[in-house]
């Protein structure tokens, strides 16, 4: 077998979550995948929050699973807690979160990657990258071993040339206990690719033991479960509760008289952090009219005593971290376990890569993850799962998958990448989609199943089941647009306790579009609804369907507005030099980005509306040109 002669169809470098799902994905395609890994017992581990979704990442981790990803499996399977955010608020902005027991996840999805015959491990660090004529043809290892591929796809998260710091001391680490990967990024640098760096960080860790809960306020679960994958039958299991704390001012005094020995404001990390995940020193500098934090209380497993801290990143010395968190209520007594830290790392601009994820300048070479400037397990996720099958499609010469940002979230977070000019880590949210009503997590399967059938990661069975389930959508919609409901003294009386009344016979659908009615409220006042036993996954999709019928059609038609630039396909030989009444400032951001059609250069920060006329105004007369 080739594998024999360290030949493969594609090498996947690191095992994060992007490079599980890279892996994967390539590996269910068909292709021979080399996994390299630094440490083969820290196969998608979550260095940081044990936990996967929350606002906008759940959308991802649904769309992931629609497209035949495995994020939203190993998240059902090994959840201690399911919570859905923001209940009370519109659809666009629900999210599901899933706090995981940590071990149980990593062992799920190592199983997955073990009993699929087309993925070999290896615990190897790659420090160079072969290319010939600006194709990629392999890889060489730490002990001068050579892995030939015709792709490969580089999911290095914090390890790439990571330096840990806690207070002013630093050392070479990608994450608390491992090596950094040092070597690859000169590899990158001789091939003419542009390297910078970030800084991201993570909270410390106490023994549960020592934690006093009475002080703080219980977090539970939700009852009424939801899960991440469109599979059938996912497990019920046991779920135990978080706990919420806060900090105070006597917190805040410790921070503000050690900020000298913080290496962020002393100038030592180089990197910027993330904006919307910033570390306590960083709030309260920020922030120093607020009083008080949250903190949040979170299990790492059912094995271990180990709690996570979430909202008290930090960078400090550790013997400062003891004394802050001794103030925190509850934790007066705790005992720290691992220190907080931040990690600063190389990563790769993703103005440099195709939507593909592929590198515009050497072909088979992508990237994914954290190496694209991303935070998060989710964003790394999704891009792992579109660089895996598009690896595929890059040696089969066939199309690339480019998802569109009217499509979904996975679409917008690849775009905002290689359109924007990110200096700070990207994490998704919901306000970064103009088409959050359309995008919802919970129409994932409707919008991405049929793309992951085609692709051929979602196998018969499952698309099966997906069909009947909008088979049966549009049934009841159907029915409910045709049903009446009585304006009976028994229905009023019931609608009465919801501040609703109907003077005659009315549409179901007409009843649903109320604020106040929902599907379960139809069910309790009305037997024929209530007899019909509609699925719950297929009545919440009535639901909205319904209740924001007008909002969605507003919105398409916003789609269908945009959708007119993206049909202005610019040539890639145009050279914008030579374009008059538009600013050297633009020219140098077009040639940068070189954009693929006219909505994708709108896009470009910076460039302006007038731009984008005098860009259209030359597309059009280069289209009637080509016709004369």
């Amino acid at each position: 077998m080739d594998y024999l002669k360290n030949t493969y169809d594609c090498i996947v470098v690191g095992a994060g979550h992007a490079g599980c799902e890279a892996a994967i994905s390539a590996a269910r395609l068909g292709a021979k995948v080399l996994l390299c890994t630094l440490n083969l017992d820290n196969i998608a581990l979550m260095p940081c929050n044990p936990a996967i979704g929350g606002p906008a990442k759940s959308t991802l981790v649904r769309e992931i699973d629609a497209l035949g990803g495995v994020m939203g499996e190993v998240a059902d399977a090994t959840y201690i807690q399911m919570k859905m955010l923001n209940s009370s608020k519109g659809p666009a902005v629900r999210a599901l979160r899933a706090q995981s027991d940590k071990k149980q996840y990593m062992n799920y999805m190592r199983n997955i990657i073990e009993n699929n015959d087309n993925i070999y491990l290896r615990q190897a660090c790659i420090t160079d990258l072969i290319a010939e004529n600006g194709i990629i043809c392999g890889a060489v290892d730490e002990f001068g071993i050579e892995y030939k591929a015709r792709s490969i796809i580089l999911t290095t998260g914090t390890s790439l040339s990571g330096r840990i710091f806690v207070g002013l001391k630093s050392y070479s680490a990608g994450r608390l206990g491992e090596q950094a990967a040092i070597g690859l990024s000169d590899s990158l640098k001789k091939l003419g690719i542009n390297i910078k760096k970030l800084k991201t960080g993570t909270p410390p860790r106490v023994d549960k033991r020592t934690i006093d809960y009475s002080k703080m306020t219980i977090q539970p679960g939700d009852q009424e479960l939801n899960f991440y994958s469109f599979k059938p039958n996912r497990p019920i299991r046991e779920q135990y509760p978080c706990y919420l704390t806060r900090t105070n001012e006597e917190t805040h005094r410790i921070i503000r008289e050690n900020l000298d020995k913080s290496p962020m404001f002393q100038g030592l990390i180089e990197g910027v952090g993330p904006r919307y995940c910033p570390s306590i020193e960083d709030k309260i500098v920020r922030f120093s009219s607020n009083p008080s934090h949250h903190i949040f209380i979170e299990p790492e497993g059912l094995g271990t005593y180990e709690v996570y801290i979430q909202g008290f990143s930090s960078s400090l010395p550790a013997d400062v971290q003891v004394k802050m968190l001794h103030t925190l209520p509850g934790l007066e007594k705790a005992h720290v376990i691992k220190p907080a830290y931040a990690v600063e790392y190389d990563y790769v601009p993703a103005v440099q890569t195709l939507h593909s994820l592929m590198s515009k300048d050497i072909k088979g070479l992508f990237f994914a993850g954290q190496i694209n400037g991303t935070s998060g397990y989710e964003e790394a996720a999704a891009q792992g799962l579109i660089a895996g099958i598009n690896a595929i499609n890059y040696m089969n010469n066939s199309e690339m998958l480019e998802l569109s940002r009217s499509s979904s979230y996975i679409g917008t977070l690849i775009d905002d990448l290689v359109t924007k000019d990110i200096q700070d880590p990207y994490r998704m949210l919901t306000s970064r989609s103009e088409y959050r009503l359309l995008l919802r997590q919970d129409n994932a399967d409707a919008r991405l199943t049929p793309i992951g059938h085609k692709i051929g990661l979602i196998d018969e069975v499952q698309f099966k089941v997906f069909t009947e389930k909008q088979q049966n959508i549009e049934k009841e919609m159907q029915r409910l647009q045709e049903y009446k409901i009585s304006a009976t003294d028994d229905v009023n009386e019931k609608l009465s306790k919801y501040n609703e009344h109907i003077e005659r016979g009315m549409r179901a659908a007409e009843l649903l579009k109320r604020p106040n009615i929902s599907y379960k409220i139809l069910k309790e006042i009305d037997e024929n609804i209530a007899n019909a036993n509609i699925s719950r996954d297929v009545y919440e999709q009535v639901e909205v369907l319904i209740k924001y019928d007008g909002y969605l059609k507003r919105q398409e038609f916003q789609v269908e507005q945009a959708g007119k630039l993206d049909k202005y396909k610019i040539p890639d030989d145009i050279d914008y030099e030579k374009i008059d009444h538009i600013s050297s400032e633009t020219k140098d951001k077009l040639n940068k980005i070189r954009p693929k059609t006219l909505a994708q250069a709108s896009r470009i920060g910076g460039v302006k509306p007038a731009d984008i006329s005098v860009l259209m105004v030359l597309l059009e007369r280069h289209a009637i040109a080509r016709k004369i």
